[in-house]
């Protein structure tokens, strides 16, 4: 079992490789043209073309859902994006938000800061700011959301209880966010969980869909609901590099599912009953 720092070390490895190329090549990665299924990082992705502020030199084909959709954003509101990457949800997100708001990017990728920035600049948005970080210890002060986004990141974190703390603590009360992440009912085959292609394509870092579930009330949130939800199907020509036609087989006709789902919920306004919740700044 990989330790957590090796884990993100896999995902930085893997998301840097990523950043140097197009959204056709990622999506064409797996043989260099259509003749095959997509990596399993890019398996999962909807499309933004029809929502406002969508920008293509952004969109990297590596979202598991449309949690900007989502997320009730405001004109004049300040938000944050988990896990940025080449800064599509940020750009959408600003759309919504207007030049009176501010939208934050965080990354601990530099290629993907870098190239956040580039696109930025070329639109000329001067609200949209990307900082390089850990989201287990985002580069922002306390209370200074409105509203917090991710689209498929939380599962490439091996400590979700960490970010989801540090989303608490930098939504304003009264604040919420909207997630997309990837979830399981059911135990992976121990191939799959195993595998760092995996992982680093979402699906061995993810957990079970009630104990994400869980882990978000725990945390004190409320109003916790779900916004969406979608079956990931795995295409074989992938799950062969992993485990036997046999198992494949097994695994098809077994119960267990591999889903994309968007999660919304609320930092409570009156916060006193969950006063020392870890990095709530208030104890």
């Amino acid at each position: 079992m990989q330790t957590e720092q090796e884990l993100k070390a896999l995902v930085k490895e893997k998301y840097s490789e990523i950043a140097e190329q197009s959204r056709t090549q990622n999506l064409s990665s797996c043989c260099g043209s259509s003749c095959c299924s997509d990596e399993v990082y890019n398996i999962m992705s909807d499309d933004y073309s029809q929502l406002k502020g969508y920008t293509a030199d952004a969109d990297l084909g590596l979202g598991c859902g449309l949690p900007t959709e989502f997320a009730k954003i405001k004109k004049g509101d300040v938000v944050i994006d988990l896990g940025s990457g080449a800064g599509n949800d940020c750009f959408v997100a600003r759309a919504a938000t207007g030049e009176t708001g501010k939208v934050i990017g965080i990354d601990f990728t530099e290629k993907m800061i870098e190239k956040a920035r580039t696109n930025a600049e070329k639109l000329g948005y001067h609200n949209v700011e990307f900082r390089f970080g850990d989201i287990e210890h985002m580069p922002v002060s306390a209370n200074v959301a409105d509203v917090v986004v991710s689209n498929c990141v939380l599962n490439l974190v091996p400590n979700k209880f960490h970010v989801l703390q540090e989303v608490f603590r930098v939504l304003k009360p009264g604040g919420h966010f909207s997630i997309s992440d990837i979830v399981l009912e059911g135990e992976l085959p121990a191939q799959l969980k195993q595998a760092a292609e995996m992982y680093a394509g979402c699906v061995s870092g993810a957990i079970q869909k009630q104990v994400y579930l869980e882990l978000i009330q725990t945390t004190g949130f409320t109003n916790i609901t779900l916004q969406k939800e979608k079956l990931i199907n795995i295409p074989d020509d992938i799950l062969i590099k992993y485990i036997s036609k046999e198992e494949i087989a097994t695994f098809r006709n077994s119960d267990i599912g591999i889903y994309s789902i968007t999660v919304y919920a609320e930092k409570p306004l009156d916060n006193k009953e969950n006063c020392c919740t870890p990095g709530s700044g208030c104890c």
